[in-house]
């Protein structure tokens, strides 16, 4: 069941969101080539709960999880695409392009965004990936208003990064949120205009791009149990936002930019 958010679910959303925005600003802030990943978790976390907010990622889990995460943030580096695990012996490096995935609670409402970041100077490749990936995300947000649906966002999103040559993440999508972290509906990268459930005010979905320079979309699970990585290693890009559906186009509650 998809629920319509109440006027004041839609605040608490807004004030998570404003949290998550926070975090990736002060993300941006500290990447840079020497740092480890772990005390940019450190740093994440206490922002949140000085926020008045609780991690939403830290000791989450599923059936199958091999553990809790561990972290307050997922840091995933080059050819990792989500769910990279915070790790004091990981050093971001010069020509590196590094993903932050951040969640947080408010009064029991969840909002979740990423954002994929260059370390230091990066390549033209490298460069152009994120600025396929982050312009996918926008034009799925301006189509994810009332009366679309969900085969539209994800034809948006399919065609335009096949238009630039990239391959897409089909394995790991997009969700609704609100009460939980992940409610329904799924929120595919991909699909046919038309097809799937029509959104309606008051729906919040994070919307998720995940694209990468391979023509192989296979993707490969790490020994960690939680890190989602290419195939082929090809580089990875995600971006995303919570969105709130309206009339005229989703409305993004976490302003990271």
């Amino acid at each position: 069941m998809i629920r319509i958010k109440k006027k004041w679910e839609i605040e608490r959303m807004k004030r998570a969101g404003l949290i998550v925005a926070d975090v990736l600003k002060l993300m941006n802030d500290l990447i840079r080539p020497g740092v480890d990943t772990r005390s940019l978790d450190v740093r994440a976390e206490e922002m949140i709960t000085k926020s008045g907010g609780v991690p939403a990622f830290k000791g989450y889990s599923f059936p199958g999880a091999p553990c809790p995460f561990p972290g307050s943030i997922c840091v995933s580096i080059n050819d990792e695409i989500v769910h990279g695990i915070p790790d004091p012996n990981r050093i971001l490096m010069e020509g590196d392009i590094v993903s932050i995935d951040v969640g947080a609670c408010f009064e029991r409402y969840f909002s979740d965004a990423a954002c994929t970041y260059p370390v230091g100077s990066v390549s033209r490749s490298r460069a152009r990936l994120l600025e396929v990936t982050k312009e996918a995300l926008y034009r799925a947000i301006r189509t994810a208003k009332a009366g679309s649906t969900l085969g539209d966002v994800g034809y948006t999103i399919e065609h335009f990064v096949t238009s630039q040559n990239y391959g897409l993440v089909r394995d790991y999508a997009g969700h609704g949120i609100g009460r939980n972290l992940h409610e329904a509906p799924q929120v595919l990268n991909f699909g046919r205009q038309g097809d799937g459930i029509v959104l309606k005010s008051g729906f919040t979905l994070a919307i998720e791009p995940m694209v990468i320079t391979g023509k192989n979309e296979e993707v490969i699970v790490l020994d960690n149990g939680w890190t989602v990585a290419t195939a082929d290693h090809s580089d990875a890009a995600h971006f995303e936002h919570t969105v709130l559906i309206t009339e005229d186009g989703g409305v993004i509650l976490t302003p990271w930019e």
